[in-house]
């Protein structure tokens, strides 16, 4: 079985964080950077080119992939900010149900900028998020 591509790398994340498109972008980076390393007690580092990670856990499927992922992550991306902090499952149904002004991908969820969200549900959903990664994969570490 492949394994993963995506890893975490030594670039810096201030650097990436200056290339985003606009300065309202470089400002959420920033505010979510203090969010999710308070929520996962872990600093932020590049994992790949262009998500800003925070922690690790190792994860295996049914189907025999596994690899390593970070516990939270988000990258501000040109049409949006990918947030990877949703397991999908129904259990946060009721935070994502409460979040604000967004799209969901099957893994994360898409905001224009922090403004349009609640940030004390984000901080809920990121808990129930790390809680559930636990519950389910080993967190690894460092």
């Amino acid at each position: 079985m492949a394994q993963n591509k995506t890893t975490y790398t030594e670039a810096s994340v201030e650097n990436f964080i200056k290339t985003a498109d606009d300065p309202q972008k470089q400002m959420d980076s920033i505010a979510l950077i203090k969010l999710m390393a308070t929520a996962t007690g872990e600093p932020a580092k590049m994992f790949g080119p262009s998500i800003i990670g925070f922690g690790q856990y190792h994860y295996k499927y049914a189907s025999g992939h596994e690899g390593n992922a970070p516990l939270l992550g988000f990258s501000p991306r040109k049409s949006a900010i990918s947030l990877y902090v949703y397991s999908g499952g129904d259990e946060q149904r009721h935070l994502v149900d409460q979040l604000g002004k967004f799209k969901i991908g099957k893994a994360c969820i898409y905001i224009k900028r922090l403004s349009d969200i609640n940030i004390d549900i984000l901080k809920q959903l990121m808990c129930e998020t790390i809680q559930f990664i636990e519950n389910t994969y080993t967190r690894i570490k460092e």
